[in-house]
């Protein structure tokens, strides 16, 4: 009966397409063909199964949506190719026979397949994470066989903000450029906003103000600080202080007061806005803080340098120094002597 099917097919073929094709190859046609049915028809169902399981999860529904897509055309691979290379007894035979060709004909491509599985394996991100990498950074959001997909953040926009474009690299960057990724380790990223305040300031208030607006408006890092500790069983990460400071420096237009603290690398921007507009209110009700910026102006120091207070009544003059080493033309000269 199937014989009689397929020389009835063939000779289809013959008269209308030309086509010479013998009884055996159209056997294996149909054979492939019905392999191919099969495993859609299952692929089908576990697709549905793993809806139900995980459509509240979206990265475990994409996870396993993965692993039965590979491991789909893995199988038919297998199985179609063990149909029409029926002449080699053992599947080892019939791998390594596959693999020296594609080995020679697509390097490029077997290096991000490469890549794959170093992703897979070592999982140096995964899919939400926020990498950077040649230069770039983005959302991941997207892992196949041959490349990943990033949704873009910043360069044309002047914040750590999606710009709406996609970027697809290869896998096989993976082993030829450095990665940053910083949704690794702790779920948190130090954030630092430096505030300038002018040299005339008061800077010990305006550092005062910062650091209350800051314990005020950080975010909340304590729970998810407490997460990382119980799970970190790779990255061995220990910070012994993670409370939200301010430091103070010096630059050439004024004294700098950078507010340093955690918060999540996708509220970066959020959460500076709020602490800049918090900053801007409290510093407008102060007649003795300026921000600093970069100036030119006549400086004239006999006039406008530090002087000594003047004496009160009743009060003995303001003394210098009795150090007789003490001299007028390089400030400090050091001595071994001690004359008072």
């Amino acid at each position: 009966m199937l014989e009689q099917f397929l020389t009835f097919i063939r000779d289809i073929l013959q008269e209308y397409l030309n086509l010479n094709l013998g009884i055996e190859v159209l056997a294996r046609i149909g054979q492939s063909l019905l392999i191919i049915g099969i495993l859609w028809l299952l692929r089908w169902l576990a697709l549905r199964l793993v809806y139900r399981q995980f459509r509240k999860d979206t990265r475990l529904l994409y996870n396993w949506r993965k692993v039965v897509e590979y491991v789909s055309v893995a199988i038919g691979i297998l199985l179609v190719g063990r149909i029409w290379l029926a002449g080699v007894d053992t599947l080892v035979t019939y791998l390594g026979l596959v693999s020296a060709g594609i080995a020679i004909a697509l390097q490029d491509p077997i290096v991000s397949v490469a890549g794959w599985f170093f992703i897979v394996w070592r999982r140096p991100f995964a899919v939400g994470d926020r990498i950077e990498i040649e230069g770039i950074m983005g959302d991941v959001i997207d892992i196949r066989v041959f490349a990943f997909s990033l949704l873009e953040v910043g360069r044309r926009i002047n914040a750590e903000q999606s710009t709406g474009r996609i970027i697809h690299f290869p896998n096989g960057v993976v082993f030829k450029e450095p990665l940053v990724n910083t949704h690794q380790g702790y779920p948190f990223i130090w954030n630092e906003i430096p505030v300038m305040v002018t040299f005339e300031s008061d800077w010990e208030k305006a550092k005062a103000i910062l650091v209350n607006i800051i314990k005020e408006l950080a975010p909340d890092v304590s729970e998810g600080i407490r997460r990382y500790q119980k799970r970190a069983d790779r990255f061995i990460i220990s910070y012994d202080n993670i409370a939200p400071t301010v430091y103070t420096s010096v630059a050439d237009s004024g004294v700098v007061l950078t507010i340093r603290y955690l918060v999540d690398p996708r509220r970066k921007r959020g959460s500076e806005q709020e602490i800049w507009e918090a900053v801007l209110r409290a510093y407008k009700q102060h007649w003795d803080i300026d921000f600093a910026y970069p100036t030119q102006r006549e400086f004239l120091h006999f006039e406008e340098g530090k002087k000594p207070p003047a004496p009160q009544d009743g009060d003995a003059p303001t003394v210098v120094s009795r150090k007789s080493w003490m001299t007028t033309d390089t400030g400090f000269r050091p001595t071994h002597r001690h004359e008072e």
